[in-house]
């Protein structure tokens, strides 16, 4: 996490911000009851959180800047996959904040701990938005496959939220995908 000190200037030149120091529990407050998730499946949630929110971000990064045939197509598929991220990051806040977790979305959080690798600046042609965008894909799905055991173990709820998000982040994994693939003969 970057901060501002008198010792340690931050490139970005934020002040720090008050209160919380990332993804933890919150106390049970008033009439709320139920299940706590534990740390284990905080930073499990987190993790997806996380990626889920980079992969948004590259999503848009690659909209604004791929050029080339299929460009419609392509800017168009983005849009679908920056909904699906976009939805997704929020059900699973939601879902932490349901736990008593508290999500941390802010932008130095997702740059610090996501997986996925950094996206190219500048025009990006479409077949090569196409595979990097699978990558991309992949490495959320790789990340929500890493977790998924261990919140099962904890939560089967919260496990069911990330079988729908594996569905639909594979199901556009292979249509975007599919763009660069060329038919094997019979």
């Amino acid at each position: 996490m970057s901060t501002t000190t008198k010792d340690a200037p931050t490139k970005n030149r934020r002040r720090p911000a008050r209160g919380g120091s990332g993804p933890e529990t919150t106390d049970e407050q008033n009439a709320e009851k139920g299940f706590q998730a534990s740390e284990k499946l905080t930073d499990s949630l987190q993790a997806v959180l996380v990626d889920l929110i980079e992969l948004s971000i590259q999503g848009k990064q690659a909209h604004w800047n791929v050029v080339g045939k299929n460009f419609r197509d392509t800017h168009l598929q983005l849009d679908e996959i920056i909904d699906a991220a976009r939805e997704f990051s929020d059900t699973i806040a939601e879902r932490m904040r349901s736990l008593h977790a508290l999500p941390d979305g802010r932008s130095d959080t997702i740059a610090e701990t996501t997986t996925l690798p950094e996206f190219p600046q500048g025009e990006v042609d479409t077949a090569e938005v196409v595979d990097l965008i699978t990558e991309r894909i992949d490495a959320t799905v790789g990340t929500v496959r890493d977790v998924h055991d261990d919140v099962d173990d904890e939560d089967p709820t919260s496990a069911d939220i990330l079988h729908s998000i594996l569905e639909r982040l594979e199901q556009l994994s292979w249509m975007v995908s599919a763009e660069n693939r060329v038919a094997r003969k019979s």
